[in-house]
């Protein structure tokens, strides 16, 4: 999935790293004459990439940032109080993922730009990735809830800014 960089930091052997809008760090190395990104050697170089896009493979796996951490939980939902809104296609916003906790029964979780359609289960927690359109089904009964997460403002290498 195609996600904008947001900012640089570097890792601890002082290599680059982009931070892409959905929160996931990326190295962005220059190592001639297998990858050519002279643009990482500076900060103008790299302030000229802030905006470009890279693969983001961590989204694609669904895979929730290290360092976000939880700020907001919606009610238990039931097959009879889900708001009709989730049960269409919709988003989180930039830098918002969610986990879908299902208490009990099933629900299912699609996500058409990932080609996901998954069965939910208190054994199966649904992994929201931002930006990305996707729905919720009940399947019979069930109570479930989503938990909201985003960058912890400790985090050094989350926000806009250039290295």
């Amino acid at each position: 999935m195609e996600r904008p960089i947001t900012g640089f930091g570097f890792d601890d052997e002082g290599d680059s790293i982009a931070i892409l809008s959905c929160g996931h760090p990326q190295h962005v190395r220059h190592n001639p004459p297998f990858i050519n990104r002279s643009w990482v050697t500076t900060e103008q170089g790299r302030s000229s990439m802030l905006g470009k896009t890279l693969d983001c493979v961590r989204c694609d796996k669904f895979e929730l940032p290290d360092s976000f951490v939880a700020y907001k939980r919606t009610p238990v939902f039931t097959e009879e109080t889900l708001p009709a809104g989730l049960r269409k296609d919709h988003s989180t916003k930039t830098g918002v993922w969610a986990k879908i906790m299902v208490a009990e029964g099933k629900v299912r979780y699609r996500v058409p730009a990932l080609k996901a359609d998954i069965e939910l289960s208190p054994d199966r927690i649904g992994i929201v990735v931002p930006e990305v359109l996707h729905s919720v089904e009940p399947l019979g009964a069930v109570r479930f809830f989503v938990e909201f997460y985003k960058a912890w403002e400790g985090d050094s290498r989350s926000g806009d800014r250039a290295a």
